[in-house]
C-alpha cells in the first residue's frame, strides 16, 4: 500500500512502542489480578492490551520480561528520587526503599499472592550495582547486600507488610546490619 497522509500513522515508531508497551504492561497486571502468571497466554495478553503478537514479540520474549521491565522503572524511579547509596547510612537507605515498597503496596502484593516476587531479585542486583566483572571483594559485597535484602523484603511481603517502613529501618538497624 502506498503512504499518504491518511494511511501513515501521526505517531513516531518510539511514540508506538512506548503505547505498546504501556498498554501490554497495563494489560498483563489486569490479567494477573484474575489469574496466575502460567493461566496468561501472549495472545490474550496481546487482546487485552489491544495489540498484535508482533508487537509483544518486538519488546519481550517471555511475559515475565513485562514485570521485570515494569520492576526496573519503579527501582530507577525510586534511586532518582532517593539519590546514591553510598550517600546516606544504610538503614536510612533501607527505610527509603521500604516505603517505596509501601507506596507500591498493590503492585507489590500482587506479585507476591502470583509468587513473582522473585523477580525483585535480579532489580536489587541492578539497583546496588552489582556486575559479575566488578573486583572479587566488591561483586561478593554487592550480591550479599542485594541477597540479604532481597530475603528481607521477600519475608516482608510473606508477612503481609505489617511492619512499617519505619519499622523495618529500625529493625535493619538494631540488627547491626
Amino acid at each position: 500500500m502506498k503512504q499518504n497522509p491518511e494511511t501513515v500513522s501521526p505517531m513516531s515508531n518510539e511514540g508506538r512502542n512506548a503505547y505498546v508497551i504501556e498498554h501490554l504492561t497495563a494489560a498483563l497486571f489486569e490479567l494477573l489480578e484474575e489469574r496466575p502468571l502460567e493461566e496468561i497466554t501472549v495472545s490474550a495478553l496481546c487482546s487485552r492490551a489491544g495489540v498484535g503478537r508482533a508487537s509483544f514479540y518486538r519488546n519481550y520474549q517471555r511475559r515475565e520480561d513485562i514485570v521485570r521491565a515494569h520492576l526496573v522503572q519503579l527501582l530507577r524511579g525510586w534511586q532518582d528520587a532517593y539519590g546514591p547509596w553510598d550517600g546516606h547510612p544504610l538503614h536510612e537507605t533501607i527505610g527509603s526503599l521500604f516505603g517505596h515498597f509501601e507506596a507500591h503496596r498493590s503492585f507489590y502484593t500482587l506479585l507476591s499472592r502470583r509468587g513473582l516476587i522473585y523477580l525483585l531479585k535480579d532489580a536489587l542486583l541492578d539497583a546496588v550495582g552489582y556486575r559479575p566483572e566488578l573486583e572479587r571483594v566488591e561483586a561478593y559485597a554487592r550480591a550479599y547486600a542485594a541477597y540479604t535484602l532481597y530475603g528481607w523484603i521477600e519475608t516482608w511481603f510473606r508477612r503481609g507488610m505489617r511492619e512499617s517502613a519505619q519499622e523495618m529501618e529500625e529493625m535493619f538497624r538494631n540488627a547491626g546490619l
